[in-house]
């Protein structure tokens, strides 16, 4: 059976994708780096705005709106580019991603928050600030 594609791309999206059986992958800060690193680049090509992020141990959550590109297409940026400067011999994201498009600036909103409070919901940090790979802690400006 093929996977039906989503039924639109227009607008802001919360992302969500998880590594390879859950590998600890960026737990290591090299790691985490390059993919941050990965993701910026992307962002700076303006191929989406991106208004917040967090690098998990084992996944990631982004809020992203794509600019001319499909929303399809900006996370085979993100995932396949980072997959590509890692240069691993082992698999390193699971298949696919989940999205939700934000309906109103409530709803963005409470998946922002969602975003910066996973590293203290999963005790990582006490303050969302406190966890380096998240946009909490990076105060610049994302949506640039």
């Amino acid at each position: 059976m093929a996977i039906p594609t989503r039924a639109t791309s227009h607008g802001t999206f919360f992302i969500s994708t998880q590594t390879w059986n859950r590998r600890r992958l960026f737990q290591k800060p090299a790691n985490a780096e390059l993919f941050l690193d990965t993701l910026q680049r992307y962002r700076r090509e303006g191929h989406y705005k991106l208004h917040a992020f967090v690098v998990m141990p084992d996944h990631i959550h982004l809020l992203l709106t794509p600019q001319s590109i499909t929303l399809e297409r900006a996370v085979q940026l993100i995932k396949g580019g980072f997959s590509h400067r890692l240069k691993s011999n082992f698999p390193i994201w699971q298949r696919g991603f989940t999205d939700r498009r934000m309906r109103d600036r409530d709803d963005f909103l409470t998946h922002l928050a969602y975003i910066h409070h996973n590293p203290v919901r999963g005790c990582l940090v006490q303050r969302p600030e406190d966890y380096l790979y998240s946009s909490a802690h990076r105060q610049t400006n994302l949506s640039a």
